[in-house]
Order: structure tokens, then C-alpha cells, then sequence
């Protein structure tokens, strides 16, 4: 689950992370009254949207009066920012961070991810702030700095020292620059969190470590311990197939193709999906409607799919081990009694009570073309889509 920017920040805040003075603005007269109670002459207006890149795509603006804080604001609410992650689609902005604007004498980046073959937390650092990651890892390599943080024993000082030493810090500032990457890791641990960057991490003309932008990204498996992270998310950010799907239980990732899956089991989702490219076509979604697939989940599932517009084809492959095949026969008879579906249907049954399920199928009025293993599935689901 990803938050925004503001959010973010105050959780870093909360562990001893300086941010700048800021709040958040619904309309352009709300803008201007959060810039006068900040106070300054500067102000930063950001459009507010789970994704990077807002500053080139225009959705950070500087501003010199409260009146032109309220004329950025307006220019951006409603606005359909399109960055190089949004992809094409873009993201509407609902909310502007207004922000103090900061004195920049240098910036860094700072970032901690998982390193799942390390079994660790990688603390990635760099002398080149305001760029991408990406854009650093290609254009300067060398000015990268990689730190591994044991999970058993947890970020040492000496570890924060030497990324500050590492980043050419100023003598002065090495410790509150390590107290800060500190913070950082205390968040990341403490809150369940799978992502924390700060781009820029930045030294102000006043000798301060300020954090000028931050993402965070938590698990949603542990979102049931933490809710006070669980109420930050915002579904107008997501996909809202995406969201259709984690509200009810369905493990769901949306792909470009045009052939729709309902499969049970992640393992056979992405054998699905490889057979479905090695016969030449494109899978549109991944979706795993779990071991235990009720004939319920079973219509929720058809009825996602049939809320993508761009799936020309489905493709049901269910194998039964602990579930049962003319459980889910069941299901697709209810779910294609509910739902209109108007793109061919290619279904494969396979495990326990198989026959009884595919007879189920059979004895229906339902219109389906039946496979007998996963390449036949595969194949006749692309064949379909060729003719």
C-alpha cells in the first residue's frame, strides 16, 4: 500500500525526522490561508498522487505570494498529472501539500528497501539527490552507496555514521545526518514497511537535514496490526479493479493483455500466464481466486473480469486439491447466470471430483469451449483471439 507525500512525512516526523513547515490544502482558498499560517515568502505547491516524477510532469510549483499559492492550487486540483509511473492513464490530484520552500545548499538520496536475497534491509544512499534511482544507477553508479541492515540485530550508529561519512556530510552535521537515516530505519521496521525514500534528503542553508520528499510503501498482509497506516490509504489512487479485488478477498494485478484468468493458486496464476505467452498471447490480469474458491468468490471473480474492458477472452483453469471441482463448476454456472459475459469463455477443470464438475459444466446452458490441460487451455484461449 502506498501513501502520499504528506503522510509520509509525518510519520518520518514522528521518528525524529525534520520536515518543513507544511499542510494540506483541499481548495485554492485553503491554500492561500496554510501559506500565511506557515509563513515566509516562498512557498511550494505539490500536487498530491502516488507517484514520482511530479516535477517534471508539472505538479510542484514555487510560488512568491499566498495569492500565486492559490492560483497553483487551482491550476492543479483536478488535474490529471501523467509522470513516467503513472504511465499514460495518469492520476487525478485531490489534494495540494503546500510547504515552506527550503534553501538548498546540497541534496542527497536516501532509500531503504528489502534485499530479499540477502534476507536483509538495504540502505541505498547517494551523493546525487533529486534524480531517480534509476536515472543514478545509470548515469552515476559510482556515487551509490549500498548498506545491508541485519533484521535480527537492526541499524547500528556506527552503519548510519559511515552512509553520512559516505555521503561527504559535513563534520558538524555527520551525527544529525546519521539520527535522521536512523529514523528512517526505525520507521521502515516499527511500521511494516517495504519502501522508504526520501528524494531529497537535503542540507539547508541553515545547517539543517530535512527531508523535502518522501514515499512510502507498507505490506499489506500486516496492515491488520497497523491501523493507524491501514486509514491513510487512498483508493482514488488505485486501480479500482485493483481495489474491487482486495476488498473482497481476491488476489488481483492488472496486465495489458486480452486474455482474462480465474485460477486458483499463485503458483498455477503464473503458470497461466507463461503458457498463455508461449502460445502467443497476452494474459490481462493476474488473478488468483485462492485454495478454498467458493462458488461466491467464483462470481466475484467473473464479475472483475468482466469489468475490464480490455479482456477479448477468459480463461478459467482450476486445479482441486483441498477445493472441489463441482464447487466451482457450481459457481461458474451462478456467477454466468448474474453476469452477462460477451467474450468466449475457455474453461479447464482438473483434480478432485473433476468429473462431476466438467458433467455441472455440460449439462448447463452456459456457452464454453472445455480444455483438458493447461497448454490446450492456452492455446485454444490465443487460437480464439487469432480467429
Amino acid at each position: 500500500m502506498d501513501i502520499h507525500e504528506y503522510q509520509a512525512k509525518k510519520l518520518l516526523a514522528d521518528f525524529g525526522v525534520i520536515i518543513p513547515r507544511g499542510g494540506i490544502a483541499y481548495s485554492p482558498e485553503n491554500a492561500e490561508n496554510k501559506a500565511r499560517e506557515i509563513g515566509g515568502s516562498k512557498w511550494v505547491v505539490k500536487a498530491q498522487i502516488h507517484s514520482g516524477a511530479r516535477g517534471k510532469a508539472g505538479g510542484i510549483i514555487l510560488c512568491n505570494s499566498p495569492l500565486e499559492v492559490a492560483q497553483a492550487t487551482d491550476k492543479l486540483l483536478g488535474k490529471k498529472l501523467v509522470t513516467n509511473q503513472t504511465g499514460p492513464q495518469g492520476k487525478i490530484v485531490n489534494r495540494i501539500y503546500v510547504e515552506e520552500a527550503t534553501d538548498i545548499k546540497k541534496e542527497f538520496y536516501l532509500g531503504l528497501v528489502f534485499d530479499r536475497s540477502s534476507e536483509s534491509i538495504m540502505v541505498v544512499a547517494s551523493t546525487e539527490g533529486g534524480m531517480s534511482v534509476e536515472e543514478i544507477s545509470k548515469e552515476k553508479p559510482e556515487s551509490i552507496i549500498r548498506s545491508k541492515i541485519e533484521v535480527a540485530v537492526g541499524m547500528q550508529k556506527f552503519q548510519a555514521r559511515e552512509i553520512a561519512f559516505g555521503l561527504g556530510v559535513e563534520p558538524e552535521l555527520i551525527n544529525r545526518t546519521a539520527e535522521t537515516i536512523i529514523g528512517c530505519y526505525r520507521a521502515f521496521s516499527e511500521l511494516d514497511a517495504t519502501m522508504v525514500e526520501i528524494n531529497p534528503l537535503a542540507v539547508s542553508g541553515q545547517g539543517q537535514i530535512l527531508a523535502l520528499d518522501c514515499k512510502m510503501s507498507f505490506d499489506n498482509n500486516a496492515l491488520f496490526r497497523r491501523n493507524q497506516i491501514s486509514e491513510l490509504r487512498d483508493k482514488t489512487q488505485e486501480n479500482p479493479s485493483e481495489v474491487y479485488a482486495s476488498d473482497r478477498g481476491l488476489n488481483y494485478v492488472s496486465l495489458d493483455g486480452n486474455i482474462g484468468n480465474i485460477i486458483n493458486g499463485a503458483g498455477l496464476a503464473m503458470a497461466s500466464m507463461d503458457m498463455i505467452k508461449l502460445a502467443g498471447g497476452e494474459p490481462a490480469n493476474f488473478l488468483d481466486v485462492g485454495g478454498g474458491a467458493t462458488p461466491e468468490k467464483i462470481v466475484k471473480a467473473f464479475k472483475l473480469i468482466s469489468m475490464d474492458e480490455k479482456v477479448k477472452v477468459i480463461l478459467v483453469n482450476i486445479f482441486a486439491g483441498i477445493n472441489r471441482c463441482d464447487w466451482v463448476a457450481e459457481g461458474i454456472v451462478q456467477a454466468l447466470d448474474k453476469i452477462e459475459i460477451n467474450v468466449p469463455l475457455v474453461i479447464r477443470l482438473a483434480g478432485t471430483n473433476v468429473e462431476k464438475g466438467n458433467k455441472i459444466l455440460r449439462d448447463s446452458k452456459i456457452k464454453y469451449i472445455e480444455a483438458n490441460s493447461l497448454e490446450d487451455a492456452a492455446n485454444k484461449a490465443v487460437k480464439i483471439l487469432k480467429k
